[in-house]
C-alpha cells in the first residue's frame, strides 16, 4: 500500500507557485480545505485561476487570497456572499467565468474520469453557449463543455487515512469528491487521520488512487455563511 501521508500542510503544498490553475472543494463555507487557503495565502504566490463554487465570504476561505490579490481569475457558480469578490469583478480587476453549478461539478468529474469534454443542455440559448460547439441528441440541444485543467486539487474530508481513502460528511461532497483526481496533484486535508484498514471499505466515498497527498488538518473554524435560528414563540 503507497503511504500518501506527509507530516504538515506545508509539505502538501510542495510545488505551487505563480500562475497556476487550483480547484478548490466546499459549498459555501461548508467543506472547504481551510489549511490548504491559510498556507496559499502565506505563500503570496500570484496570478491564480481558481475553480471553486464560489469564493467564501470577506475575511474567510478564499475571500483572503482575494484580499491580497492573489487571485487573477475565478471559475465559479455564483458570487456568493463575498463583497469584496463583487467588487473585484465588477470593476474589471477580477476575470470572472461564471458558469451553471451542474456545469461545474460535471466538468470536474469529466477530469476526474479523464473524459476531454461533456455535452450538457444547461445554457443553451443563452450568453453560456456564445462560441462554444453545440449539438442535437434525440431532439433536443446540448452545448460542449470541456473538462477543466487543474495543476493542483485541494480537497477536505472528514476522515483518510495513509493510503489516501476519504470519508466525507454532508454538504462537504457536493463538490470535493469530484475534485479528487481532477488535478495534475491532489492534496486531501482530513479532520482526522486513521491507520490504513481502519475505514470501513463501504463507506470510503473516495478511493486513495485519486489522492496524492493527505494530511490531518487543525484548528477548523467551520464557520457558518448564513446563521438561521428560530424565533423566540
Amino acid at each position: 500500500m503507497i503511504n500518501k501521508k506527509v507530516n504538515s500542510v506545508n509539505d502538501a503544498t510542495k510545488g505551487i507557485s505563480d500562475n497556476m490553475t487550483f480547484m478548490l472543494g466546499g459549498f459555501g463555507l461548508s467543506g472547504i480545505p481551510e489549511n490548504a487557503i491559510a498556507a496559499l495565502v502565506k505563500s503570496n504566490i500570484k496570478g491564480l485561476t481558481c475553480i471553486s463554487n464560489n469564493a467564501g465570504v470577506d475575511d474567510f476561505g478564499l475571500g483572503l487570497l482575494l484580499h491580497q490579490k492573489q487571485i487573477k481569475k475565478m471559475v465559479s457558480s455564483y458570487v456568493g456572499e463575498n463583497d469584496e469578490f463583487e467588487r473585484q469583478m465588477l470593476s474589471g480587476e477580477l476575470d470572472v467565468e461564471l458558469i451553471p453549478q451542474g456545469t461545474l461539478a460535471e466538468r470536474c468529474r469529466a477530469a476526474q474520469a479523464g473524459f476531454p469534454a461533456i455535452f450538457t443542455p444547461a445554457g443553451y440559448g443563452t450568453e453560456v453557449a456564445e462560441g462554444k460547439e453545440t449539438r442535437e441528441f434525440d431532439g433536443k440541444m446540448y452545448v460542449l463543455e470541456h473538462a477543466f485543467k487543474a495543476d493542483f486539487a485541494f480537497v477536505k474530508a472528514w476522515k483518510g487515512d495513509a493510503a489516501g481513502n476519504l470519508v466525507f460528511k454532508g454538504t462537504a461532497r457536493n463538490f470535493n469528491p469530484c475534485m479528487a483526481g481532477a488535478a495534475k496533484i491532489t492534496v486531501a486535508e482530513v479532520e482526522e487521520l486513521v491507520p490504513v484498514g481502519e475505514l470501513d471499505p463501504n463507506q470510503i466515498h473516495i478511493p486513495g488512487i485519486f489522492v496524492q497527498r493527505i494530511f490531518q488538518g487543525e484548528k477548523y473554524e467551520k464557520r457558518i455563511e448564513q446563521r438561521t435560528v428560530r424565533t423566540k414563540e
